[in-house]
């Protein structure tokens, strides 16, 4: 596998791990069925392509980028659907995070 197929893995799953962190929020504590069947799908294709990535990709950047990715789209779907503040705090932390996200790719 290449490096830029890796990557592309790990973007994807970097979104699957956005979705069931936001699924376990919609799950009631797994308590509701089609969500939490919806999180567990998630979950199991996150890291199925993390695995993937990691095939190519150096585990600290590979790990690194994938929780960041999850990270910054669970807090902007956060922000959307459930009113979460967007304190200026709040939103340079994010902004250091994309920071992180973008030094590791160049760097690695």
């Amino acid at each position: 596998m290449g490096s830029a197929t890796a990557w592309i893995y790990l973007v994807i799953a970097g979104l699957f791990e956005t979705g069931w962190a936001i699924g376990l929020k919609y799950s009631a504590g797994m308590t509701k069925l089609w969500p939490s069947l919806a999180t567990g799908v998630s979950m199991a294709i996150s890291v199925w392509l993390l695995a993937l990535a990691l095939r190519t990709l150096p585990v600290g950047t590979g790990y690194a980028v994938w929780t960041g990715i999850g990270t910054v789209g669970t807090v902007a779907l956060g922000i959307v659907l459930f009113g979460e503040p967007t304190t200026p705090g709040r939103l340079i932390c994010v902004a250091l995070i994309v920071g992180g996200i973008i030094g590791l790719k160049i760097l690695g």
